[in-house]
């Protein structure tokens, strides 16, 4: 057995997180080259390596002739009966190759060749370990400033966090510990070229997902997230178990799950709701904190016309339109917002068939659309109010008109 080779090859894989074949595969190569060097070909040179031992032979084969004109390829009778007693002209023999007597120059030549190997590997299971992290999120350390982007240093490797991946506002210093949303890992000579973004949606869902242990089992779900880095950010969240609450499951007790992302993306509002399949109750929630009094949704063009108190109208719509905007990237609908006094003005009460609302904003209005009830909450007595007004409707057809009643005079 081989002991110091095999002890060699252990130690350099254990280091450089290189595998054992790869290793094989450079000291073979180098075997290969050495041979070229010094015979001039290597197209009839075979390395065998045993891997249970760590030997190695290196077998030249060469054809039996009457007169040798080139040794490389070709042996003289004679000497091939010293390796093959029954060796004739025209037969091949196997000579085996002593490493020992390769020259110096072939010598540096096959450790370049395990050199550039063993390099090669090293980018190769760098890259490996990185592209496992390839959308998901890691810890940086903020290293250098290079013009306006960041180098991120996340251990074996550094990440570029561009300008335009960068949380507006945000003043970062060196050697400051922070989270990125790995975007992209590509492989390249001088190493894996990862690229870094503290502005993705998805670096919160990482950090949710870190965070709450429900949604990490999959009790709690993310259905969407909207998000204008520095911000503010809306997502949208299911339980699959009726017995927990996934906002409350999110927030945690007095916040602290909610405060900790808080405070990673300094101070960025989150605001999460309760997904809903029906369109209109969606936006009614992602419309939060402003109360809605109705929403008509078109689930084929996409569009929502959401109607509010006249006093929640520019909270509905947010400062500088940001509070409507995350609720349409949140849920995929143009929402037109307008206030109780606007939508009466221009007869859209009447296009909508609603022509009142109740004091406590409880009723819901049906028009051949979606419609949310008013002052966002689900009103669970819905469909019996939609039932009740059915019936009224039913009564109305079947009675007779009054000028067809019986009277006095036709009496007689």
């Amino acid at each position: 057995m081989n002991t110091e080779l095999k002890e060699a090859l252990e130690l350099l894989g254990k280091e450089r997180n290189i595998p054992q074949e790869a290793l094989f595969e450079a000291i073979e190569n180098s075997l290969l080259t050495a041979c070229k060097n010094s015979f001039g070909t290597s197209d009839n040179c075979k390395v065998t390596i045993d891997k249970d031992t760590f030997d190695y032979t290196i077998i030249q084969e060469k054809e039996v002739v009457e007169e040798v004109f080139d040794p490389a390829i070709e042996i003289s009778l004679p000497d091939a009966r010293k390796i093959d007693a029954k060796a004739e002209l025209g037969d091949f023999v196997q000579e085996k190759i002593d490493s020992q007597k390769f020259g110096r120059i072939a010598t540096q030549n096959a450790k370049g060749v395990i050199v550039q190997k063993i390099r090669e590997e090293e980018r190769n299971s760098l890259y490996r370990d990185f592209f496992e992290h390839e959308h998901g999120i890691m810890t940086g350390v903020v290293r250098r400033f290079i013009g306006k982007n960041v180098s991120i240093n996340l251990g074996k490797a550094d990440a570029i966090l561009a300008e335009n991946e960068q949380i507006k506002g945000e003043q970062l210093k060196l050697n400051q510990r922070i989270r990125v949303y790995v975007l992209d890992v590509k492989n390249n000579p001088r190493g894996p070229h990862i690229s870094v973004s503290r502005t993705h949606p998805d670096l919160v869902k990482c950090l949710f997902t870190e965070e709450v242990s429900e949604i990490k089992e999959g009790t709690v779900e993310i259905m969407a997230i909207a998000r204008e880095a520095g911000s503010r950010t809306k997502m949208a969240v299911i339980s699959h178990d009726e017995n927990v609450d996934p906002v409350g499951a999110c927030v945690g007790v007095n916040g602290t799950r909610v405060n900790s992302i808080v405070e990673e993306l300094n101070g960025e509002k989150i605001d999460i709701i309760n997904w809903d399949e029906n369109p209109a109750f969606l936006i009614e929630n992602a419309l939060s904190p402003s109360k809605v009094i109705c929403v008509v949704a078109d689930e084929d063009a996409k569009q929502a016309i959401v109607i509010v108190p006249d006093f929640q109208l520019s909270l509905a719509i947010g400062k500088e339109g940001q509070n409507a905007r995350l609720a349409a990237k949140l849920t995929g609908y143009k929402i037109d917002i307008k206030s109780e006094s606007q939508a009466q003005e221009s007869g859209l009460l009447d296009e909508l068939g609603m022509a009142a609302y109740d004091e406590d904003g409880s009723a819901v209005y049906e028009q051949g659309e979606y419609i949310g009830n008013a002052f966002g909450e689900n009103d669970e007595e819905a469909p019996e109010a939609e039932a009740e007004q059915d019936g009224e409707a039913e009564l109305q057809e079947g009675a007779e008109p009054e000028d067809e009643l019986e009277t006095p005079d036709d009496a007689e």
